[in-house]
């Protein structure tokens, strides 16, 4: 059972997860940093009973570890830690690769690393953004080592269900393939379309004055922390330059056919994009995560959303997402919600039709 654990690194990530662990998990948690001044915020709150920025020994009689700081320094503190920590401690991981990590560490013996992968972030940085709601309704990857006991990755999984998200057990090397696409590349386009602009931009700057909306939508993860993508792109490297190989042809059939002047394949280009793009709110190949969910139509005026939400709450129907289907060409609901069980989703569907509304299962 795990009681307590330890946080190596307090910023965004460990500072979430060790908000999630003591106000979810009422787990006693202890910290490790660089920098003493998140450490001593952390204590000061009662998020941490001890910490140090100097001796590992603060772990020594830790459950479970985890290792959040940038990608190419995991392994060396994994290795400081195995003399230090007690028999059936869970080492684990925040990192955004996995295979390299996984490949050093399987290598040593009588260790327990369930390598993990936290699908949650944000552009800000630091311990004064973490938040214990961060991996609420999140995916979180983990890739256990093949010495890793059943008994503790179940524990592991469990303690992840009760912070909120959503365990995935992954290969680590499927792993670095996924996110080098959905992930690692998303974030050097949005870097590579940010320097772009500045390039073009004139001395009036209008590229940056108007540069709102869509725009600072896909460039808003530019913003985040330089140094932990470039260890991410030294990690995943081989994955990352296959992925962007792809793109890179991908730009190159929108070129061609621009330069052609062969509208017709543009508009087949954009057209695939959209029907691919628009599938993710289906939940289609989402065989991780059952899908109990429901389209509802509402009209568009002040408190309607709050009235659906309302119906299920009288009913105690947790919702576990909802949102707004801008594209109704393909659509019968303009909401779509997502709930937590086959009950809740009969449930929800008879009140609210009881209600007046038209549902759409």
């Amino acid at each position: 059972m795990i009681k307590k654990a330890g946080i190596l690194g307090f910023g965004l990530i460990g500072g979430s997860i060790a908000l999630a662990l003591k106000n979810r998990c009422n787990i006693d948690v202890v910290g490790f940093s660089r920098s003493e001044g998140p450490l001593r915020d952390a204590y000061a709150q009662g998020i941490i009973s001890a910490y140090s920025v100097s001796d590992l020994t603060v772990f020594a009689d830790c459950d479970i570890i985890f290792l959040c700081t940038p990608v190419n320094r995991i392994c060396g503190y994994a290795r400081q830690l195995i003399p230090i920590i007690k028999k059936g401690c869970i080492l684990t991981d925040a990192g955004s690769t996995k295979g390299e990590i996984y490949k050093e560490l399987s290598e040593i013996n009588d260790i327990c690393f369930i390598g993990a992968h936290p699908m949650a972030g944000s552009e800000k940085t630091g311990f004064s953004s973490a938040k214990d709601n961060l991996y609420e309704n999140a995916f979180y990857i983990l890739t256990p080592s093949a010495m890793a006991p059943q008994n503790l990755i179940d524990e592991y999984t469990e303690l992840v269900r009760k912070i909120g998200a959503i365990p995935i057990v992954m290969d680590p090397y499927k792993h670095d393939h996924v996110v080098a696409a959905i992930s690692h590349v998303p974030h050097i386009i949005a870097a590579g379309l940010v320097n772009t602009v500045s390039e073009l931009d004139d001395e009036e700057h209008d590229m940056h004055t108007l540069a709102a909306g869509g725009f600072k939508d896909i460039t808003r993860i530019a913003s985040s922390g330089s140094e932990m993508w470039s260890s991410i792109c030294a990690e995943n490297r081989t994955e990352i330059l296959n992925v962007i190989d792809v793109f890179t042809e991908n730009i190159g059939k929108f070129r061609r056919a621009l330069a052609a002047e062969d509208y017709e394949r543009i508009h087949s280009l954009f057209s695939s994009a959209r029907e691919f793009r628009n599938s993710f709110s289906e939940g289609i190949g989402r065989s991780h995560l059952k899908a109990y969910t429901f389209k509802v139509d509402i009209s568009d005026q002040p408190g309607a959303i709050a009235d659906v939400a309302r119906i299920l709450s009288d009913q105690r129907i947790n919702i576990k997402n909802i949102g707004i289907i801008n594209n109704r060409d393909y659509s019968d609901g303009v909401m779509q919600v997502r709930l937590e069980s086959d009950s809740a989703l009969k449930k929800a569907s008879e009140i609210l039709a009881q209600n007046g509304y038209n549902v759409i299962i």
